[in-house]
């Protein structure tokens, strides 16, 4: 399992970048995933990553790749289950990143993912290694820091073109990243739809607490742009099998308030974590159209709505209906 995306997957890569504002290595990340202390998830638990992995049979996510190649890993080489290459606050396009200074934009990710391969087939040789992949998952989950950049107030990119414009400059620059990991052996693809990013804090915070409608219409012709775009990829790629996950559609159907769990699983006072302009205090999950609500460490409604939506909807993307993933859902793509 081979894992490509920003911080709804990323697992700890971020914690190796020196100079990056997108950190999740303090309290209260973590208070919630086993050891209770911050793993470099943008979560207080588990995250997409790992429900996805539980999901597919593994014990944990594939460790985040920078922690295999920093100076104080003993050990040779990469796993062959697999390895994340996720990175919060990255995008499609590789100046996506500028807010937060530095991340690991996807065609970077796409570039670790190289000596991976190259690792493989050494280890493994050619054809064994090939096999290997073609069995192996790859999951991409990208493109909503790149929609948010663009419609974030003052954004440059929206004065020098426009939304139509960036939608298809993102398909184009996806597509021509996973023919590159077709041609190092990938063939499985789950490759998510990016959600309701304007209802997401930041536009929220920008839009007196309401959605912003104009983003969330270009999220949807995004996704739209990038189910038309996968059949016509299949088809040029020899072997190439998919799963487009709906998010969008998956939040809508359970309610549009639920929809800030998919970014970040909950919807933190920016203070309690350390975003805002005072020091991280209690903690404390803000649920829409509720007051502020003190959670415990462990069994607190964080924890709780934590796990059931979100694992609700790696469930139905693994075993659900076309309404929720095209052409097959992961797990029949994990059998073909």
């Amino acid at each position: 399992m081979y894992v490509f995306g920003d911080s709804l997957m990323d697992v700890g890569n971020n914690n190796y970048l020196k100079i990056s504002l997108a950190k999740a290595d303090f309290p209260h990340n973590g208070i919630d995933f086993p050891g209770k202390k911050p793993t470099g998830r943008f979560s207080n638990g588990k995250n997409s990553a790992d429900f996805l992995a539980e999901k597919v049979g593994f014990e944990a996510s594939p460790p985040p790749y920078l922690s295999l190649v920093s100076k104080s890993n003993k050990s040779n080489g990469f796993p062959i289950t697999g390895v994340s290459f996720a990175s919060g606050g990255a995008g499609i396009f590789n100046g996506t990143d500028a807010l937060f200074r530095q991340s690991i934009p996807l065609t970077k990710q796409a570039e670790h993912y190289t000596k991976v391969y190259e690792d493989l087939v050494q280890e493994l040789g050619s054809a064994a290694a090939q096999d290997h992949l073609s069995k192996s998952l790859f999951i991409v989950v990208i493109g909503s820091n790149d929609i948010l950049g663009f419609f974030n107030s003052g954004s440059d990119q929206a004065k020098k073109t426009t939304p139509q414009q960036f939608i298809d400059s993102m398909i184009l620059a996806l597509k021509l990243v996973l023919t590159r990991m077709h041609d190092l052996g990938a063939r499985k693809y789950v490759i998510a739809g990016i959600g309701a990013v304007g209802c997401c804090p930041s536009q929220r915070n920008q839009n007196k607490d309401e959605c912003n409608e104009e983003a969330n219409t270009w999220s949807v012709k995004y996704n739209e742009a990038l189910k038309t775009m996968l059949p016509g990829l299949k088809s040029e790629l020899q072997g190439m099998d998919y799963s487009y996950v709906d998010a969008y559609s998956v939040f809508f159907s359970l309610h549009r308030d639920t929809l800030h769990l998919w970014y970040g699983l909950l919807r933190l006072n920016p203070r309690a974590v350390g975003w805002g302009t005072s020091k991280p205090e209690s903690r404390v999950c803000q649920l829409p159209t509720t007051a502020p609500t003190k959670a415990t460490t462990s069994s607190g409604i964080c924890t709780i709505r934590q796990r059931q939506q979100l694992g609700f909807l790696w469930t139905l993307f693994f075993y659900g209906t076309q309404q929720f993933a095209v052409p097959v859902n992961v797990n029949q793509l994990i059998a073909t």
